[in-house]
């Protein structure tokens, strides 16, 4: 993560760099890494950053009885959540979330990149009828240009949902991405597991971990 200070970017959460964070980004960014190990491995970052974008939902308290008779003055998610994955990276990241929040509605937005250009074209979308009224977690494992990041999060805008209850999660992002995105949606909030140096000449992250889908979905 070269020359982005990310105080000035309170929207960006990180998650802990921690011994095994470590271990399992490194895992993953192996190109031997065979892909069964890939997906294993991927799926328990992913698994992380759910858990952290649960964080940002609000709650409000209430107070149960315990087993033994005592009460105990908890807390409960207020409002409603779905996830809308990018097709088709970010369909991997649907497995954990719905292993974490029972009978989540996903929607899916389709969007290509056009190979001589990077620049981003929109194919399809299929959202919950009633997104507008929910907080949702847009799924999509690279953050590289922010160009397909940023066409989701203007369908889901055109769709009501308000910038403030969107919460994008992603594996691994580069500071340009970051910065295009916030740019148009400083609103929004960004969980991601790592921030790399930069792109490349072909729009990679780098040092990245080449093509996620590919690697992912085996194609």
């Amino acid at each position: 993560m070269k020359n982005f200070n990310l105080k000035k970017y309170p929207q960006i959460t990180v998650l802990e760099t921690t011994p095994q964070l470590e271990v399992l980004l490194t895992i993953i960014r192996d190109k031997k890494t065979r892909r069964n190990d890939f997906i294993f491995y991927s799926d328990r970052i992913i698994r992380l950053l759910v858990e952290k974008g649960l964080n940002f939902l609000p709650v409000r308290k209430k107070d149960v009885l315990t087993p033994t008779g005592a009460k105990y003055k908890g807390k409960k998610f207020v409002g409603k959540i779905c996830a809308v994955s990018i097709v088709r990276a970010g369909e991997s990241m649907e497995k954990a979330i719905r292993e974490v929040c029972k009978k989540i509605r996903i929607g899916k937005i389709l969007i290509q990149r056009n190979e001589k250009t990077a620049k981003p074209i929109l194919f399809y979308t299929k959202l919950p009828k009633d997104i507008s009224k929910r907080y949702v977690f847009l799924l999509d494992p690279m953050l590289a240009t922010g160009g397909s990041a940023s066409v989701a999060i203007r369908v889901l805008k055109e769709a009501g949902v308000k910038e403030k209850k969107i919460i994008f999660l992603n594996l691994v992002s580069c500071p340009q991405g970051l910065k295009n995105v916030l740019k148009k949606f400083p609103k929004i909030k960004i969980v991601t597991a790592a921030i790399d140096n930069y792109l490349n000449k072909k729009a990679f992250i780098v040092p990245g971990l080449g093509d996620f889908g590919d690697r992912y979905f085996g194609t």
